[in-house]
């Protein structure tokens, strides 16, 4: 089952990378707002590997590989 902390983390991210994303697009730093974009990505990501990774452990143990 889904912690629904987890939820609210992914969605604070990102609002946060959607904020600084369009603050510093208005700056006229595009570059920078891609990277920022890029690691809210990453952090999304690692937050949500656990979880993959429980998956398939649940569908190896499911069908016995």
């Amino acid at each position: 089952m889904v912690d629904v902390s987890l939820i609210f983390k992914i969605a604070t991210v990102g609002i946060l990378i959607a904020i600084l994303d369009k603050i510093f697009e208005g700056l006229g730093r595009k570059e920078q707002a891609t990277l920022i974009t890029l690691a809210g990505l990453v952090v999304v990501l690692m937050m949500v590997l656990g979880l993959i990774t429980k998956l398939f452990d649940n569908v190896r143990t499911m069908f016995q590989f």
